[in-house]
């Protein structure tokens, strides 16, 4: 649910999308040049465009002509009245401290989202109730409502290359009806996965056997962006898992993208081929990396087993069906997938289903198709005001379109979660990394983000520095609370935006204070309260932390400070920032 959650913050970043799209904003009533008549003033990257040429003042209509084309539909959004008044309250934002506003009860509680497991806490993000407002009229303006609607009804929304967008189909029940023109493709969908399905049970089980006669114990998966990145988080995410660890034991699975010897060398290191299976994942069979890797495998396999090893240790995941056998893998041992399934949006096709139910068996990844459904279907039917990806998208058009901050760390508290954040770069980088238009014309905004992360603790010690002293970014944390959930993981998301504060050594002071808090809730049994020294957002959060925990075991750890050892130190540890 976590990966499909955030598959829609970043691979669909909805309004984004949304607002570089031709066809979600053919309700703009006239051409550009008009709407800038007609409201009598300059955007601001018109008026900075001119200022970097030398001129002064208001931009004369004269002078657009001059200016770098800017695509009509989308110039439309920032010209519209919407985009204006997000434009202005600018000003009111930025009179405001994040402190003073995680002061504010209400506004805590009304940035405060929960579905089915998941908890997502906004009220860390530079924002007001007005500046959500304002954000949910601009998603109104781009017809975001209608475009996820027309993603779900199969509408070729990928109008460069005429495509519909329909990776929802790839997990939805079997009597679901999601249509690609005039066809109903979740019944093909389910046609692979249950072949999927008796594949790997029969791998699992024994019954599909090497050429030597021993079972196949061992996978390599062997592809490259989205047919790496994304199995590999989910399986990352998995190993830790009681009931999916209890599945996969006496089995190994592997990652090979990078065409780098020693990459290959890693990922063959201590395996045997009598008993090594290898899935080749490429929807053409020609990807120049994954092919050149998949020769070498095939070295390695028949060097030692001959050349039949290559139709009992190898399948594909491909729909070139003819450059397949011709490779010396059985067709019938491929596994299709479509053209509406983009790269980055297929781990839960046959890209992510095949390597990762052999390892953990079918019945796991079902489960997990069924939490990803059911993200969803949320994201589909909530209404905005209670939809989660739709607040991550406008939290992200807030702080990159408005507020100019480029980044943002994602930032897991479990190292189950260690590749979520390569994964989500590919996912937003690779969807919303574009400065131009779907005609070729200058995006009059910024979007997209340069997302970073690395689990928690081990940023802490590495690039924190930079976000508690150096540069504002918004950060997605990310924590967990219940860590044996099963199959699908369960997690709380905030967005928070770190100022100016202490740099390593703060977050030991705050993260000390916090454990003291919590530890004695825990052995006391109570609840946390605004008393206690902690904002109304900070006291909600961990209140709900304590009622996924279990009571405390083992006695509360004691940090020491550098100035507890250097004589003459004094600590001032700061008393506000929480």
């Amino acid at each position: 649910m976590l990966s499909a959650g955030l598959h829609h913050s970043g691979g669909l970043n909805s309004l984004h999308r949304s607002v570089s799209d031709r066809s979600s904003l053919k309700s703009a009533t006239v051409p550009s040049t008009v709407r800038i008549a007609s409201k009598g003033r300059t955007p601001s990257h018109i008026r900075a465009t001119a200022q970097k040429s030398g001129q002064r003042g208001p931009v004369a209509p004269s002078a657009l002509a001059t200016m770098p084309a800017i695509n009509e539909t989308v110039a439309s959004i920032a010209y519209s009245d919407e985009w204006r008044q997000l434009e202005e309250h600018l000003g009111e934002v930025d009179k405001l401290h994040l402190r003073d506003l995680l002061s504010d009860e209400a506004r805590c509680n009304e940035l405060f989202f929960e579905h089915n497991g998941i908890t997502c806490d906004f009220s860390r993000q530079r924002v007001t109730p007005k500046t959500v407002k304002l954000l949910r009229n601009l998603a109104g303006a781009a017809n975001l409502k209608t475009k996820i609607s027309q993603m779900f009804a199969g509408e070729h929304l990928n109008v460069t290359e005429d495509r519909a967008v329909l990776h929802p189909a790839l997990r939805a029940p079997r009597d679901e009806k999601i249509y690609d023109g005039k066809k109903n493709v979740v019944p093909e969908v389910w046609e692979v996965l249950d072949k999927i399905k008796g594949f790997s049970n029969k791998v699992r089980s024994g019954e599909w056997l090497g050429v030597t006669g021993k079972p196949l114990t061992d996978v390599v998966a062997i592809g490259i962006g989205g047919s790496f990145l994304g199995p590999l988080f989910v399986h990352t995410a998995l190993r830790t898992n009681h009931e999916a660890a209890f599945e996969a034991e006496g089995r190994q699975l592997r990652f090979l993208a990078n065409v780098d010897p020693v990459d290959v060398a890693r990922a063959l290191n201590g395996l045997k081929p009598e008993t090594t299976l290898v899935v080749v994942v490429s929807k053409t069979f020609t990807t120049a990396e994954t092919m050149l890797n998949a020769r070498t495998v095939r070295t390695w396999l028949t060097a030692e087993l001959g050349a039949e090893a290559t139709a009992k240790h190898m399948v594909a995941v491909s729909t070139n069906l003819k450059l397949v056998k011709a490779f010396g893998i059985d067709p019938e041992n491929a596994f299709g997938f479509w053209d509406w399934v983009g790269g980055r949006y297929s781990v839960t096709s046959a890209v992510g289903m095949v390597p990762l139910s052999l390892q953990y068996g079918f019945e796991v990844m079902e489960t997990f198709l069924q939490g990803a459904w059911d993200v969803d279907t949320h994201f589909r039917d909530a209404p905005f005001e209670e939809n989660i990806p739709v607040q991550l998208g406008l939290a992200s058009i807030w702080n990159v379109s408005f507020l100019g901050y480029a980044a943002r760390a994602i930032l897991p508290y479990t190292q189950a979660l260690s590749k979520l954040a390569p994964h989500i770069q590919q996912v937003s980088m690779e969807s919303n990394g574009k400065g131009v238009a779907i005609d070729g014309s200058r995006l009059p905004f910024e979007s997209g983000e340069v997302d970073f992360g690395e689990p928690g603790t081990n940023g802490q010690h590495s690039f924190y520095q930079l976000i508690h002293q150096g540069r504002v970014i918004p950060c997605e944390f990310i924590g967990i609370l219940k860590s044996q959930q099963s199959v699908y993981l369960k997690g709380f998301i905030w967005g928070i935006n770190s100022f100016d504060q202490w740099g390593v050594e703060l977050g030991k002071v705050l993260a000390a204070k916090v454990r003291t808090a919590v530890n004695t809730c825990r052995t006391k049994n109570k609840s946390l309260t605004p008393a206690d020294g902690f904002n109304h957002s900070t006291t909600k959060l961990l209140n709900k932390y304590l009622q996924g925990k279990a009571q405390l075991l083992y006695p509360e750890p004691r940090d020491v400070f550098p100035c507890e050892l250097i004589e003459g130190e004094v600590c001032r540890p700061p008393t506000s920032y929480l």
